[in-house]
């Protein structure tokens, strides 16, 4: 793993597989606005999950998940607005999910899913 940009990719490669391990279906993966880009949307069942993926090589600057910060949190509901507006996807539940993924050299990635991680 060479830069940050190339660890990002593999996380999110990781990530949305998970996710359709789990059940959920990968509408839509970096999509980009004005505003910014969300990494993964997709549906299970009827809500529709707006994913923030956030990878590191380690935790010395704390677990993946703990970088979605409130500001990170506001920047995500904007986006997920941004999209429902472009899009003509319905669902009576909107979620956001967390996924971390912690790629270790040698050893499969840590994947830590948090649904429904905020509001």
């Amino acid at each position: 793993m060479s830069t940050t940009l190339q660890l990002g990719s593999l996380g999110e490669h990781i990530a949305a597989r998970y996710l359709t391990d789990v059940g959920l279906r990968v509408l839509d993966r970096n999509w980009r606005c004005r505003e910014g880009e969300l990494d993964i949307v997709a549906r299970e069942t009827d809500a529709l999950v707006f994913c923030e993926v956030k990878s590191r090589r380690g935790v010395g600057f704390g677990h993946p998940v703990e970088a979605v910060t409130h500001a990170k949190q506001r920047k995500l509901r904007l986006l997920a607005q941004r999209w429902l507006t472009a899009h003509e996807e319905h669902a009576p539940e909107v979620r956001f999910d967390v996924v971390g993924v912690l790629v270790r050299p040698g050893r499969p990635a840590l994947v830590t899913h948090l649904r429904a991680a905020f509001s």
